[in-house]
């Protein structure tokens, strides 16, 4: 019988079993990504161990297991039914070349039937068909079939279906093996299998086999040594083992939607209108919660992850007005949302004076904003109403959006008051045109592999550390790494300055590293403990998370930092170090845009 776990349950349960099989728990990583330009946020649980899948040794060994928050921003849009979420969690254990497909199956057989209580029989697989490139998985379906799973319930998939990677144009990439239990709801026809959209089966785990590296000719090499990456999402699996037919129904939600129902009055479950907005600010609050929260947390902004914090608190604003709240609410929520998470996640406790702060200061700007979208329909209403049409054009009704934030469902709504009905239509016709323009942008702007490290990105990685050091010279010891972001063209870095630099200070920026790139100083990676660092002056985010083992690298005798990302062996061959522009970033924030000119 299968056991109703809440998720703090599961998270420890997991944890514990692979650390019982060999493997050391590790801490998660940010939600910003350290050293990958090519996504906002930490998509999934292997993120931030794809240098290590790659070839670099990992501090705390070859087995691995632990929990890591992630965010998806593609599917926002979508947040409001019962199932699509922005935050989650995901739980994972890794090999790294110490074990392959046949341990890594059943460890999550034995979990899934032994600790979780999942009957066998209740468990589909699928494994990798093959194709004219790589063979059938039948390893994995022999491996499937030994531990009682039988024939008629091993599904040999497509690569769309059973492959993973890479992330980038070349890299790690491999079949793999994804479990499903049949929830006994009736098939939807002779073709239903796992993966069948009609809810008869429910994805729990996929196994990764990172056995290839797809070449820069889009070949398949098999490689030397072969990792594990695995994945079971929290949110989803509390949910079937509790019963639940949404995420929203357990325990994590719960107490938030509660609190919501406290100030509107309404109740979850009576009108499906009003849960699809009580769902939006639930899941909208939970994620801003924990980007405000992290340990490289942001304030809301224009542009990169401050804009979809930006879009993920307006649009929780928008839906508590759409369900009739009129006071400010989101530092309520956040309160629950503290309460449900900072033992797991302590930075949010850490952080909650912030997070309070920002949320109340952007819900305040964005109650200004709506205001002055109200102004600006007032403003436009004379003309429409000498017109002939009442029909306002999409093309008004995107810049209302556009200019002034002011969300379609408000014109809509204020259009209908007047008399008029709106172009949605047209208005989605020119949402969907900025947003291919904004996807080309960010297509420009993050470009290159997952977690690239090719020499040019290598090159700059390391000269962010010859960079911080120079500030801290320049400017005094407080200067604290604040986030990065770095691609082979160019670096970008974030620390704390309460104002510009001057044109002097720059210089003396860019004087000093690339002094230190003349000098062909060596560059030394060395692994300690983080008590170890601290104790030998080693820069670091100490309030961010660490395993037991950090890798340490010192410059020369210039910088000593703690750090998991590509570096050169010697400075000598970076290039010219040149500021390209120092800017602000947030309150108190500067940004420094630098590149390597060889």
């Amino acid at each position: 019988m299968m056991k109703e776990l809440t998720a703090n349950q599961l998270r420890q349960m997991y944890i514990d079993f692979f650390v019982s099989k060999g493997h050391h728990q590790i801490s998660g990583a940010s939600l910003i990504p350290e050293n990958d330009p090519t996504v906002l946020f930490t998509t999934a649980g292997m993120h931030p161990l794809v240098p290590y899948i790659l070839g670099q040794e990992h501090p705390a060994g070859n087995m691995l297991v632990d929990y890591q928050k992630c965010i998806r921003t593609g599917d926002i849009d979508a947040v409001g039914d019962p199932h699509h979420l922005t935050f989650f969690e995901m739980l994972g254990n890794w090999s790294l070349g110490a074990y392959f497909k046949e341990e890594a199956i059943a460890y999550s057989f034995e979990f899934l039937t032994k600790h979780l209580g999942i009957d066998p029989e209740r468990l589909s697989v699928t494994v990798f068909k093959g194709d004219d490139e790589v063979p059938r998985d039948d390893v994995a379906a022999a491996k499937w079939e030994s531990l009682g799973i039988s024939k008629d319930r091993i599904y040999f998939m497509p690569r769309e279906d059973n492959w993973w990677g890479p992330a980038g144009e070349t890299g790690p990439c491999g079949p793999d093996s994804e479990m499903f239990i049949d929830t006994g709801r009736p098939a939807c026809g002779p073709d239903c299998k796992p993966g069948c959209k009609c809810g008869k089966y429910f994805e729990i785990w996929n196994d990764v086999f990172m056995g290839y590296r797809k070449e820069d000719d889009g070949s398949f090499k098999e490689m030397a040594r072969k990792c594990i990456d695995t994945g079971m999402g929290i949110e989803r699996t509390i949910a079937i083992l509790q019963g639940k037919k949404s995420v929203y129904e357990t325990e994590v939600f719960q107490p938030i939607i509660h609190k919501i129902e406290a100030l509107t009055g309404k109740k979850y479950g009576e009108n499906e209108e009003d849960d699809i907005s009580i769902r939006i600010i639930a899941d909208h609050v939970r994620t801003s919660c924990f980007i405000l929260g992290d340990q490289k947390g942001m304030a809301p902004s224009n542009v990169g992850q401050g804009y979809i914090l930006r879009r993920l608190i307006r649009r929780a604003v928008r839906h508590g007005k759409k369900l009739g709240i009129q006071e400010h609410f989101l530092s309520g929520l956040a309160e629950v949302v503290l309460e449900l998470y900072s033992a797991a996640y302590p930075e949010l406790e850490e952080h909650k004076d912030f997070i309070f702060t920002e949320l109340e200061k952007e819900e305040a700007k964005f109650s200004d904003t709506l205001v002055k979208g109200e102004k600006e329909f007032e403003k436009m209403l004379p003309n429409l109403l000498k017109g002939n049409s009442r029909e306002i054009s999409g093309r008004l009704a995107f810049k209302l959006y556009d200019t002034y934030g002011f969300p379609i469902e408000l014109t809509v709504e204020l259009a209908k008051e007047h008399g008029f009905t709106v172009d949605e239509k047209g208005f989605a016709e020119a949402f969907e045109k900025h947003q291919q323009i904004s996807r080309a942008g960010a297509e420009g702007t993050f470009k290159g592999g997952l977690a690239d490290n090719s020499e040019a990105t290598t090159a700059l990685h390391t000269a962010t550390h010859l960079l911080h050091k120079a500030l801290c010279v320049v400017l005094g010891g407080y200067v604290k790494q604040l986030g990065s972001n770095i691609t082979a063209e160019r670096l970008r870095f974030d620390f704390n300055n309460p104002a510009p630099l001057t044109k002097e200070q720059i210089k003396q920026v860019e004087d000093i590293v690339n002094e230190q790139i003349q000098k062909d100083l060596p560059v030394i990676c060395e692994t300690m403990t983080l008590e170890e660092a601290r104790e030998q002056g080693a820069a670091a985010q100490f309030d961010a998370k660490y395993g037991e083992k950090v890798k340490v690298y010192s410059i020369g005798d210039f910088s000593k930092e703690v750090c998991g990302g590509p570096h050169v062996e010697h400075t000598g061959n970076m290039g010219k170090f040149v500021i390209k522009k120092e800017q602000s970033s947030s309150a108190g924030v500067r940004r420094i845009k630098a590149v390597l000119e060889k």
